[in-house]
């Protein structure tokens, strides 16, 4: 893991190596981040869609050895959080309906039913940036625990 300055204010921008031991350090990353935001409400949804995203970049992204994975954690001004990968692959990801037997091919399904929206954009340089919006629970304001129904 290399650490970038960010010019995003409050993002935390991360790089990583493709090797599988780097999901679980971004996860720990950006679950410190969260919490120092205010936005630990966010944290299971979060950092499954950030295991899955960069999962599949870890193993999906063909790019000559020494790329690197980078992932940034943005703060989004409605409490929310926006959570980015970039590898520099140009392979698109594509979701695809798995049979209920095969053991994988469900990432993007489970990133599009936790992300408000998610979607492939390009970016500077080669490769793409796979990116996905998380909004905070009906009901909870940022650095604050969702409501309990009465």
């Amino acid at each position: 893991m290399s650490d970038v300055h960010s010019p995003f204010g409050d993002a935390v921008v991360l790089r990583w190596s493709r090797h599988a031991s780097c999901v679980g350090l971004a996860r720990l990353e950006l679950r410190k981040a969260l919490a120092d935001w205010g936005l630990s409400a966010l944290e299971d949804s979060a950092l499954l869609i950030l295991s899955e995203l960069l999962t599949n970049a870890a193993r999906h992204a063909r790019v000559s050895p020494g790329r690197e994975i980078e992932t940034r954690y943005v703060p989004r001004p409605d409490g929310g959080l926006r959570i980015e990968v970039h590898d520099a692959s140009s392979e698109q990801p594509q979701q695809r309906t798995p049979e209920l037997d095969d053991s994988g091919g469900r990432g993007l399904v489970l990133v599009d039913a936790l992300s408000d929206v998610w979607g492939v954009s390009e970016r500077r340089g080669p490769g793409k940036m796979v990116w996905a919006h998380v909004s905070l629970p009906p009901g909870t304001e940022p650095g604050h625990a969702p409501s309990s129904p009465r």
